[in-house]
């Protein structure tokens, strides 16, 4: 009896640690790089501002604007099935919203640890308007 109630407690706990996992991946920028390259059906949104955009931003972005109002009816409006890649400028605001989507139902969303102005700083490409 005992062997069967701490194999069901072990199983449980197994089960307690999958379920606890997190959708949020933080990602360093080389990785972040790797990964948005190879997946071609991926998302990628970029929370800043208009302001910091027009100095730059990453290929193919999304231009979803975290401080904006509407920014969380924008994010809601999103397909949560597809992956997401989510960068702001220093990685705080696109933290928060990986935090975000994640609260709402999204499966996959990665998140560029140190954001844009590390991606800016090791000198990888850019696209401007």
């Amino acid at each position: 009896m005992k062997k069967i109630f701490f194999t069901l407690v072990g199983i449980l706990s197994i089960n307690s640690i999958v379920t606890a996992q997190s959708v949020v991946t933080n990602l360093p920028t080389e990785r972040f790089k790797a990964i948005i390259e190879s997946d071609k059906a991926g998302v990628i949104i970029d929370l800043r501002t208009p302001d910091e955009i027009a100095k730059g931003y990453i290929k193919d972005a999304v231009f979803i604007d975290y401080l904006s109002k509407d920014f969380e009816k924008e994010i809601a409006k999103l397909d949560k099935s597809k992956t997401y890649y989510v960068y702001c400028a220093a990685g705080g605001r696109s933290a928060d919203a990986a935090a975000h989507m994640e609260k709402i139902g999204f499966k996959r969303v990665y998140n560029l640890e140190k954001g844009f102005s590390d991606w800016k700083k090791k000198e990888l490409p850019i696209e401007k308007k």
